[in-house]
């Protein structure tokens, strides 16, 4: 849909010792061979995974899922490190889990995951949010500002085909609802299994196309909650979910890519005088347009050819500034196509394509020797079923609804998923809280007494902006972004 080829953005979490269990005789999981069975007198412990081998778990509430989990101990050598993959029949999952440096425990649970759609959360990991920090020479650097500081926290490879996770036979996911199910019954098994986790506090996250993943992965996960008490399993506690400069409306987005580029809202006007003056021509069309085949009705042909042209007057003429669409306080690094700005990611790609760092990991043999951060295949599948056509403004006001807390927090200097439009479709927004959140103005809120961004906040719905950062804002402003989960995570006014 976009010319940028990638809106970048995912991670889940979860927890380390465990509380009792029954006997191996009177539970429902089985541990399959050749993997071996860890039990302690207090129960199964993460701890006592061998790192040279899966342990396979399965159980009979999901009998078309199975999952693989060893230790992989590399980059934050101060807790404790587990990879593996969740088995859905002929699709495979890989994630990444490290534990709280602080209480794993007790510690809150996330999960995160990168947008694209196609981006693998690898990049989450290495360059923003992760305990590594940014790769440099063959290793990686530790990052005192990891969101597992306070919270056990997993990134997942998702759909299948991006980063590590895989699939057989040709089979493919396209769609946000498709790829919902496979993580919600991701979250359940996991929980079941380490009990530790059982009713501890559950936080969805994700950044770009994660504003229309989060939102559906969210709504499965608390839908599924009747369906797992029903069958005698614990539901989960899903607090909150956790957007960062979200693909959530985009049509909002669109009008905002004008006031952008064309006033000083974050920086001053980067673009020409006379694009901004078409790309104002185009835009009542452009809206005109998309109401008509996107919204009112959606119909496919009507909706592609509304978006192509909303995508060609308002987006194209971006590409002759020179800037990073992600950052436009600087220029883009590299083809775009080939960093997505940042070379960082070619860093990235380049160490976990390392055979000595996929031994540690534990891939699956059947994944290609060169991956990339980003998959071109998983974005054109996506593309292709019009899934970003759809909003997912409706979801997040039906969570809201149901009490699930949601923070929308958006770097001052993105201009894809700007600030500005985020902001726009919070106020706009239907639901029973919107008259008190509107009524409530923006202020600054600050860390260590200096300014960093502007707060909005009533009824569940928070919405934040970060000064300085652009898109992918851990990584531009670490302090901040982790400070703004804390206090998120501790239910404190910004």
């Amino acid at each position: 849909m976009f010319p940028i080829s990638f809106l970048l953005g995912a991670l889940s979490l979860f927890h380390i010792g465990f509380a009792s269990r029954p006997p191996q005789s009177q539970s429902p999981w089985k541990v399959t061979q050749p993997n071996v069975q860890v039990h302690t007198e207090q129960g199964w412990t993460l701890s006592a995974l061998p790192g040279s081998h899966f342990t396979t778990l399965a159980h009979p509430s999901f009998p078309a899922y199975s999952v693989r989990v060893k230790k992989s101990q590399f980059c934050d050598q101060t807790v404790n490190a587990y990879t593996g993959y969740i088995d859905i029949e002929a699709r495979h999952l890989f994630f990444y889990f490290f534990e709280s440096r602080n209480d794993p425990a007790s510690d809150d649970v996330i999960f995160w995951t990168n947008g694209g759609p196609g981006a693998s959360s690898s990049i989450g990991l290495f360059m923003e949010l992760g305990p590594c920090g940014t790769l440099a020479g063959n290793g990686t650097t530790y990052n005192p500002y990891s969101w597992n500081t306070n919270a056990n926290i997993f990134f997942v490879d998702q759909p299948v085909g991006v980063g590590f996770s895989y699939a057989e036979f040709g089979e493919t996911v396209s769609t946000t609802e498709e790829a919902a199910k496979d993580i919600a019954a991701f979250v359940a098994i996991f929980f079941e299994h380490f009990t530790a986790f059982r009713g501890r506090a559950f936080h969805m996250a994700g950044e770009s196309y994660g504003g229309r993943y989060i939102p559906i992965f969210a709504a499965e996960v608390y839908d599924q909650n009747a369906k797992l008490v029903e069958a005698g399993l614990t539901p989960i506690n899903l607090q909150s979910v956790m957007i960062g400069n979200g693909f959530t409306d985009w049509a909002t987005t669109w009008d905002s890519y004008i006031e952008m580029v064309c006033s000083p809202v974050s920086i001053f006007p980067i673009q020409s005088i006379a694009a901004c003056v078409r790309m104002k021509d185009a835009l009542p069309r452009c809206q005109k347009w998309a109401k008509k085949a996107c919204f009112d009705v959606f119909d496919s042909i009507g909706c592609k050819m509304a978006m192509d042209f909303c995508s060609k007057e308002l987006e194209d003429t971006f590409d002759a500034t020179g800037k990073n669409p992600y950052d436009i306080s600087k220029d883009c690094e590299g083809d775009i196509a080939d960093t997505l700005c940042y070379p960082e990611t070619k860093t990235i790609a380049h160490y976990l394509n390392r055979p000595d760092i996929r031994a540690i990991l534990g891939t699956d043999p059947s994944v290609p020797p060169n991956i990339s951060v980003a998959s071109a295949t998983v974005g054109a599948a996506f593309d292709e079923a019009q899934d970003g056509a759809r909003v997912t403004v409706e979801y997040v006001a039906a969570l809201l609804e149901r009490g699930i807390r949601t923070l929308i927090y958006a770097g001052e200097y993105d201009w894809i998923c700007n600030w500005v439009g985020n902001e726009a479709w919070t106020r706009n927004m239907k639901w029973s809280g919107q008259k008190g959140y509107v009524a409530q103005p923006l202020r600054t809120w600050s860390v260590d007494g200096h300014e960093v961004g502007k707060t909005r906040s009533a009824n569940g719905l928070t919405f934040a902006t970060i000064q300085g950062a652009g898109h992918m804002a851990p990584y531009d402003k670490p302090k901040e972004s982790l400070e703004l989960v804390r206090r998120w995570l501790a239910k404190q006014e910004l």
